[in-house]
């Protein structure tokens, strides 16, 4: 049998997608997500799925428990739950950015805690981020989000670094626009409507959560020697 695949926020998204892509594969998972509910529509084998916050690092560590005793060790997590709430800095409620530090950041390393000292010990094992483009390259109403998703790259190197004599991969992706539940947590309409105003006007559209889901399972199954430290992937028509 192939090896446990933990996924957090996998109710929608990415996190769906790369749970569709990684069952159809024949890989054990643990799914993670707020709404339960979502991750057992997808009626998927071999998986089990777990009520959780990532900000609680206890209820985080209890699933990938339970799911080792069942399936051995996590060989790979991918830490993908995120929020976007789309902000002006000199207005933009800080209860936003809040949320968006405690789940996109805190959440990352929780998940990269719980599992980076087994795979130490196995001298085997892949961590993967989730970061963004706003994790490279500034954007005009995204500052707390480019704050978060910045600190996912920094926070990803510094692991990689640390855990490359150990043989452990940790990779960081960063997806363009890609159409998703993100943009529509973000409270203001009047960015939501210049967002998809933007896409409009310059055709972004064609990249799907499945292409960035296909690309990180590429990167996985490459030899545990082959580390693709930081994948950029984003519509061939996104100028920025």
């Amino acid at each position: 049998m192939k090896k446990l695949v933990v996924i957090t926020g996998a109710s929608s998204g990415f996190g769906k997608a790369l749970a569709l892509e990684f069952n159809k594969a024949g890989y054990p998972l643990l799914l993670v997500a707020r709404r339960v509910e979502l991750l057992k529509e997808l009626n998927l084998s071999n998986t089990i799925c777990e009520k959780v916050d990532v900000t609680n690092r206890e209820s985080l560590e209890t699933a990938i428990r339970k799911a080792e005793q069942i399936y051995g060790e996590t060989d790979l997590i991918i830490n993908n739950a995120g929020l976007m709430l789309l902000g002006n800095l000199e207005t933009q409620n800080p209860s936003e950015w809040q949320k968006m530090l405690d789940v996109n950041v805190m959440g990352v390393m929780h998940g990269m805690q719980i599992v980076m000292n087994d795979m130490k010990k196995r001298q085997c094992g892949t961590i993967i981020n989730i970061s963004s483009i706003a994790g490279v390259k500034p954007f005009g109403n995204h500052a707390a989000y480019c704050a978060s998703k910045y600190g996912v790259v920094g926070l990803s190197e510094v692991a990689r670094g640390e855990l490359s004599s150990h043989n452990v991969r940790v990779m960081r992706i960063c997806p363009g626009a890609v159409d998703t539940e993100l943009v529509h947590h973000t409270t203001s309409d009047e960015l939501k409507d210049a967002y998809f105003g933007w896409k409009e006007a310059t055709g972004v559209g064609s990249i799907t959560a499945n292409d960035v889901a296909k690309t990180i399972k590429f990167a996985y199954e490459l030899p545990q020697g082959v580390n693709l430290r930081e994948i950029q992937i984003a519509d061939t028509k996104q100028d920025a």
